[in-house]
Formats: C-alpha cells, sequence, structure tokens
C-alpha cells in the first residue's frame, strides 16, 4: 500500500495519480477484509488493527473521492496562467 502510494504521488498526470490513488484504496479495503476473515474464523486478531485498518481505508477513499471532484472542478475553469 505504501508504495502504491508513493507512485500515485509521482503520477505524471492527473489521471495516472487518481488511477494510482483507487489502487492505493483497493489494497487498503483489502488489508479489512483480511482482517475481518482472520476474526470471523476465529485466527488470532486484534480489534484495534482492524479499526485502524478501517480508518485508513476511509481516508484513502475520501481522498480518491476529493481528487476526482478536484478533477471535475478544474475542467470546468480554464486555466488562467495560459493568459488567455
Amino acid at each position: 500500500m505504501r508504495r502504491n502510494y508513493r507512485a500515485a504521488r509521482r503520477g505524471r498526470s492527473r489521471a495516472e495519480f487518481e488511477a494510482k490513488l483507487g489502487t492505493v484504496f483497493e489494497e487498503a479495503d483489502e488489508c479489512v477484509d483480511c482482517f475481518e476473515a482472520f476474526r470471523d474464523m476465529r485466527i488470532k486478531t486484534d480489534a484495534a488493527l482492524i479499526q485502524e485498518a478501517r480508518e485508513l481505508a476511509s481516508i484513502f477513499a475520501k481522498s480518491v473521492s476529493t481528487a476526482r471532484k478536484n478533477s471535475r472542478r478544474s475542467k470546468d475553469f480554464p486555466d488562467s496562467s495560459s493568459g488567455t
């Protein structure tokens, strides 16, 4: 997850950033699913770890949403730096 977040920050375009950030969210969500599966199978579990994984997944989900919203908003306003 950390490696993909770093890759997202280094995206060459806005679309690449959003796609890679989406991958980060998917991996965080998959971690939540694995931790919950361990809990449900009565394999060693830690409630605090599950909660932290949920919080991270929530943060990344919101980050993806915000990035997409900002991209849509930037399309609505022309680039003022071009001098036109």
